[in-house]
Formats: C-alpha cells, structure tokens, sequence
C-alpha cells in the first residue's frame, strides 16, 4: 500500500460517526464501528455490546462512541 493509503485508512478508522450513521442491525443512530478484514459494521450501543464478544477477536479496529450517551447536550 502506499503511504497515502494507510494515512486515509487511519484517518477513516478514527472519523466520528454522525448522525447520518445508521445501525446495521436496526437502523438507529450507530456509535460505534467495527472494522473486519471484510469490510465495516456499524451498530447502535445495545447491538454493539451484544455482538462485542463474537466480533472483537476478529475485529481490526473497534471504534466505540457510546460515551456520547452521557454527555450533557451543548446549549
């Protein structure tokens, strides 16, 4: 791979997810990514948590925002 390449795959392994980000499994807002040989999942916290322990041995990264959850909304 170029260097080019690996920077852009870095870059896109850590870009936020937003609302537009929709869970694979149920189609809510996803927080988190899931990056596998074959390509990206992305799930909602209760799909993300389910799914956790079957996918993060596998997984090549593991993008998780679920502490967004907890923040308190900007005024």
């Amino acid at each position: 791979m170029s260097q080019i390449t690996d920077t852009v795959d870095e870059l896109e392994l850590d870009a936020p997810l937003t609302a537009f980000d929709r869970c694979d499994s149920c189609g809510a807002q996803a927080y988190i990514r899931v990056t596998l040989a074959s390509g990206d999942l992305l799930f909602c916290a209760h799909h993300g948590a389910r799914f956790k322990d079957k996918l993060a041995p596998t997984a090549i990264n593991w993008h998780d925002e679920t502490a967004r959850l907890h923040e308190a909304p900007a005024d």
